[in-house]
């Protein structure tokens, strides 16, 4: 399972990490149909091959809204990327495997 991140803890774990990894933030929401499916493909994903290569995080938007609105989050799922604090790149609705790896290997 993705580690849940909230408006508290989002620097911490992600704009103040001491990781060189990249980090993926998924935002989305309980009520939303393509965030479960995203969530299944992240999850096989950090699983079977990015584990020990990179930091997978997801952030509820309707309990977090401090990082929803300063990420302009309209539509969900969005997967931001990170690297050392910054962001780095976007993706907005659900993605193919390939996709996000591409995202990931450019950033690793």
């Amino acid at each position: 399972m993705l580690q849940e991140i909230n408006d508290t803890n989002f620097d911490e774990f992600v704009i103040l990490s001491k990781s060189n990894k990249p980090i993926l933030v998924d935002f989305w929401a309980p009520w939303c149909a393509p965030c479960k499916s995203l969530s299944i493909l992240l999850e096989e994903i950090f699983v079977n091959e990015y584990k020990t290569k990179a930091l997978f995080f997801k952030l509820n938007v309707d309990n977090n809204p401090k990082y929803s609105d300063k990420y302009k989050i309209r539509s969900i799922p969005t997967m931001i990327f990170f690297k050392n604090g910054e962001q780095k790149d976007i993706h907005i609705g659900i993605s193919s495997k390939e996709d996000i790896r591409y995202k990931l290997n450019k950033l690793i």
